[in-house]
């Protein structure tokens, strides 16, 4: 890899872990700067979700509490995220560069739109809290599909799902979300180092980088406004969308 290559990556890394921190979207700058750098797209996908996990599992460890008091209902979820992140991530093996390609662009729309409406998902006046019945269950598990194949704006959906169909204390259901998408990290990673379509090349210089990023952010956060970088992280996602369909 070239020392240019590399420093870019690094940076890439760095600001992923900022922005997770403050206010989420790390996986448009670290899935944006691999490709931009030669990386296939589907070896870009795959270790962008190594590049994340670190901060899932922190942020599920912070919240341990909250998971354990309610673990019952987390594993009945957890099992059905794990399933259906597995599937995801056999359905990303199964396309070809050129096939999972044509679908980027749309794909970053996507994940781009649901950003950008992510105060409006965040459940506000919740309802008392229930079990989560099977329209929410169909929900999660249609979320980690997605999240399995790609990921971007997982934790917006996982939570929006989950405040909708469970309700109950904003961190209990974040807990909850945390622990999620660290699952569906996790199974998706084993999935892709066993189909090799892992760059660990690219990962052993952006994971370092995001959880210095990471311990960063929460500095940064104090003194720059949340809206700003929810802002810039809109930007950088409307770009990579217009680049990979002027492109395509």
């Amino acid at each position: 890899m070239p020392i240019a290559d590399a420093a870019f990556l690094f940076v890439a890394g760095f600001l992923s872990g900022v922005v997770n921190a403050i206010a989420g979207g790390g996986t448009f700058l670290t899935f944006g700067a691999m490709t931009l750098t030669g990386v296939p797209p589907i070896v870009a996908n795959a270790t962008s979700s190594i590049t994340q996990f670190p901060g899932y599992v922190t942020s599920a460890m912070a919240y341990w509490r909250e998971i354990r008091a309610d673990w019952r209902e987390a594993v009945k979820v957890g099992v059905l995220s794990l399933i259906g992140g597995v599937s995801g991530s056999l359905l990303l093996l199964s396309m070809s560069n050129p096939g999972f390609r044509t679908l980027v662009p749309w794909l970053l729309l996507a994940a781009t739109a649901i950003f950008a409406a992510g105060p409006l998902l965040r459940p506000k006046n919740l309802h008392a809290e229930q079990p989560i019945g099977p329209l929410g269950l169909f929900g999660q598990f249609a979320t980690s599909i997605y999240g399995g194949f790609f990921g971007a704006g997982m934790g917006i959906m996982t939570l929006a799902v989950l405040g909708l169909s469970k309700g109950g204390d904003y961190h209990k259901l974040n807990a909850l979300k945390n622990f999620l998408a660290m699952l569906i990290a996790a199974v998706a990673i084993i999935v892709f180092a066993s189909g090799d379509v892992v760059g660990w090349p690219q990962a052993a210089v952006m994971v370092p980088a995001g959880a210095i990023g990471g311990y960063s952010g929460v500095w940064i956060a104090r003194r720059v406004p949340q809206s700003l970088i929810r802002t810039l992280v809109i930007a950088v996602g409307a770009l990579l969308t217009i680049y990979y369909f002027v492109t395509g």
